[in-house]
Order: structure tokens, then C-alpha cells, then sequence
């Protein structure tokens, strides 16, 4: 049993629990609450603690396994929620960061999967780390755009900027992505594009955000319409994340390292 992820279901509690009360404090309150904030940056040290000592027990960063990145998820769903909290001092959004890192704890408690000290030689590569973690950050960062844009389709508040603050952030942070992709796939296979499944739904993606950020400055006024394309995007980004690999084209691709 890896050390560290035996106990993970009493820190997903009191991930949940912190999380929590800094949730309904935020909601409470009419204004922003530094309570609300506070008990939310002492979940995201939790969670972060919980990942170094992972990797510590591993001997390997625990960017490997689905399980393994739905950690890191989770964790930037929170930073994310508290730094739009921060900056935009929206109530709701922590509530939000809150619900979609305890799914993703949740399933982790319910399908645990099986975690090695081993890397592959593929993985073995400096750009492993800020390739995966650069990657894990855009994902949460878009995902909390895409649940106020959904929000935002019940309200009346103009919550454009926002939504575009974290779509401009993360389509940044999915270039890099992208960028350090290639060249860690130039160091390993001997080219920086491939074309294989993985890819293309990367590139998709990039270009959907790129279709919202374009759309969002010439139609500001649709939300109907800009909601769909980030609702969209995110769908593509889901393939792009973890939907290939159901993809009868999944065998040959040089992406999946359970093999």
C-alpha cells in the first residue's frame, strides 16, 4: 500500500469539510469574506501537502495514473476558485471550486486505482513535471469559467470579464501545455507533432478557446451563444484529458503510459 494514499479519504474529508465552511461563509456574507478565503487556502495546503507526500512515497511525481491527475485536478479547482473569489469577489464561485474538487475526490475514494514507483522511459524527462502540471492548472482554470458561464445564463449579472479573465488564463497555460508537449516529444520519439489522438483533440480544444476569446470581443452581448462554444470546448477538453483514451485509436497511441 503506497504511504499517503491510504489515508487519502481523511484528507478528501477534511478537504471537504474546510473547503466547505469557506463556501457557506462566502455565501453568508454580502461582501468579501476573509474567513471564506482563509479556510479555503488551509484546504488547498492540505491538498497540496497530501501531493508532496505522494510523490515522496512514490519516489516519482504522481502525475501518472488518471488517479493521480484527478488529485492535481481537484487541488487547481480550489486555487482557482480562490483566486476568482479574490479577484472577482463573486460568493457563489467557491461553492462551485468546492463541488467539482469533492467529485473528483469522490471518485478517486470509489475507483482507486494502482499506483508503482515505476516511470516509464518516456517519463523519465524534465519536462514531465511542468508539462502535466501547466496542463492540470488550465483544466481548472477553464473548467471554473465554464460553470459561471453556465451561471451566468440565470443571472443578470455581467459576468463576461470574469469568464474571460480564466478563459485567457487558461487557453495561456494550455499553450505552454502544448509547447512543452512538443518538445518532451521531440526528446523522446524524435518529432514534436505526431498527430496521434491525443494531439488532435489538443489542437481542437486550442482552437475552440481561441473561437470563444475571438467571439467573446465581437459578440459580447450573446451569453447564449458564448456559453455553448465554452460548453463545447470543455466537452472537447474532457476527450482531449482523459476520452481518448476509450478511442479504439488508444492502442497506438505513444499517450498512454499504463501499458
Amino acid at each position: 500500500m503506497i504511504i499517503g494514499w491510504n489515508i487519502f479519504h481523511w484528507i478528501a474529508i477534511m478537504v471537504f469539510i474546510l473547503s466547505g465552511i469557506g463556501a457557506i461563509q462566502s455565501l453568508r456574507s454580502r461582501q468579501y469574506c476573509r474567513s471564506a478565503f482563509y479556510c479555503t487556502l488551509a484546504a488547498i495546503v492540505i491538498m497540496g501537502g497530501f501531493i508532496i507526500m505522494m510523490g515522496i512515497s512514490l519516489s516519482r511525481p504522481p502525475m501518472r495514473t488518471m488517479g493521480e491527475t484527478r488529485l492535481w485536478y481537484s487541488f487547481f479547482m480550489l486555487v482557482a476558485g480562490a483566486i476568482t473569489y479574490a479577484r472577482w469577489k463573486y460568493r457563489w464561485i467557491l461553492s462551485f471550486s468546492t463541488l467539482m474538487a469533492t467529485v473528483f475526490m469522490i471518485i478517486n475514494i470509489v475507483r482507486p486505482e494502482i499506483h508503482d514507483q515505476t516511470l516509464m522511459p518516456a517519463l523519465q524527462s524534465v519536462w514531465f513535471i511542468p508539462h502535466v502540471a501547466v496542463y492540470m492548472f488550465s483544466y481548472a482554470l477553464l473548467g471554473c469559467a465554464t460553470l459561471i458561464a453556465i451561471y451566468w445564463l440565470f443571472t443578470s449579472e455581467d459576468l463576461l470579464p470574469a469568464i474571460q479573465g480564466l478563459v485567457h488564463g487558461g487557453i495561456a497555460f494550455f499553450t505552454i501545455g502544448m509547447l512543452t508537449g512538443a518538445l518532451w516529444a521531440k526528446e523522446a520519439w524524435g518529432e514534436y507533432w505526431s498527430w496521434d489522438a491525443k494531439e488532435a483533440w489538443a489542437a481542437a480544444t486550442w482552437m475552440m478557446y481561441l473561437l470563444f476569446i475571438h467571439c467573446s470581443g465581437a459578440c459580447r452581448k450573446r451569453k447564449q451563444l458564448l456559453t455553448v462554444i465554452l460548453i463545447l470546448a470543455f466537452l472537447s477538453l474532457q476527450m482531449c484529458w482523459y476520452g481518448v483514451n476509450y478511442l479504439p485509436s488508444a492502442s497506438e497511441s505513444v499517450h498512454i503510459y499504463n501499458r
